[in-house]
């Protein structure tokens, strides 16, 4: 095998077709689209001829047999890397990939736009009260403008749980509205999360203090379920509470309790622990709640800006080490797996 053959596959579609495009640059890629439509066998078969795997990053999207599981990677012994396509990696079992001598990449930072613009403006619509407006209007229930009357962005205090790409960009758009801009990060120093415009404090600070919480952290095993309802409790009365994060790390039954309580202001959810949520789910039904079905960053820059990321993260991986690496820890064995597998030195 030469370094100008390292085959990527990739099920169906996709994320963009940027990822095709930017792919034809780099002669030693060798993409290989794998219908769904064929038996199970068949694909493994197309999937275990692959130095690198391009995996749908939503859970309930992609199929489970092809979620990067033990099971999976077992069936795949050419497989050297793994590249989510957006920034989260919920499909890919990383310590799995790592003790397989795997390389994981996401596409962190590539949606961070549409992300940040997708929460802040839930927030102002939350804040205007539109979607009680828009429950009452379609409803003929308006009668006196006065019992919708909303409140202003500016100089509100708003928490940020994770200062990333995403987080980085919602405390500038917030730094524009005149906003005091708090944030938890255990990754990051005072000093770090000043430069990135917040204030660093402890998370009972940042829920006690805030008129509007909004999450943008990792689902791991750390935030799976950290805003439940000892959280919620401990937000103030009136508060929003806005998530573009993942699924499961709040707790929609607390947040439903909250709301019905009156203890919250309202909420706006773009990530669900079912995703889509069923129409029937209680929280869709609460004249507080703006809902999307993970829409935040499905814009057409981000997608085709994180399609074109992963196309350049399967070409480095011939050479070198790909960017993003969720699993540094790999390195040495993915380096020797793939001076074996390509013959290329390191």
């Amino acid at each position: 095998m030469t370094p100008h053959h390292f085959r990527v596959g990739y099920l169906e579609r996709p994320m963009n077709e940027a990822f095709l495009t930017r792919a034809a640059e780099f002669p030693a890629l060798d993409i290989r689209r794998i219908g769904l439509d064929q038996p199970e066998a068949a694909i493994a078969a197309a999937l275990a001829e692959c130095h690198g795997y391009y995996a749908w990053a939503a859970r309930h999207e992609l199929p489970l047999p092809w979620h990067v599981t033990p099971a999976l990677l077992a069936r795949l012994p050419r497989l050297l890397v793994v590249a989510s396509y957006g920034a989260g990696y919920d499909t890919i079992d990383v310590d799995a990939c790592t003790a397989a001598g795997v390389a994981v990449v996401n596409q962190a930072g590539g949606n961070a736009e549409g992300v940040a613009e997708h929460a802040l403006g839930m927030m102002l619509l939350l804040l205007k009260r539109v979607p009680e407006a828009q429950a009452a209007m379609r409803a003929g229930t308006v009668r006196d403008r006065n019992a919708l009357m909303g409140r202003e962005l500016a100089g509100r205090t708003v928490g940020l749980v994770g200062l990333g790409h995403v987080g980085t960009r919602m405390a500038a758009l917030l730094n524009v509205f005149g906003c005091r801009v708090l944030a938890v990060d255990p990754a990051l120093d005072a000093a770090t999360i000043a430069a990135r415009g917040a204030t660093k404090v402890e998370m009972p600070v940042l829920l006690a203090s805030s008129d509007i919480v909004s999450l943008h952290c990792p689902l791991t095993a750390q935030t799976r379920g950290m805003i439940g309802a000892e959280a919620i409790g401990r937000m103030r009365p009136g508060a929003f509470l806005v998530t573009t994060a993942r699924g499961f790390i709040l707790d929609e039954a607390a947040l439903l309790a909250a709301l019905r309580e009156g203890r919250l202001g309202g909420a706006g959810l773009d990530v669900w622990e079912e995703e889509p949520p069923p129409a029937s789910h209680p929280l869709l039904a609460h004249p507080a709640v703006l809902a999307s079905p993970h829409t935040a960053g499905v814009t057409a820059e981000s997608r085709a800006r994180v399609a074109s990321m992963a196309a350049e993260a399967f070409a480095a991986a011939v050479h070198d080490l790909p960017p993003r690496l969720v699993n540094p820890e790999v390195t040495d064995r993915f380096l020797a797996r793939r001076r074996a597998l390509l013959d290329v030195a390191a």
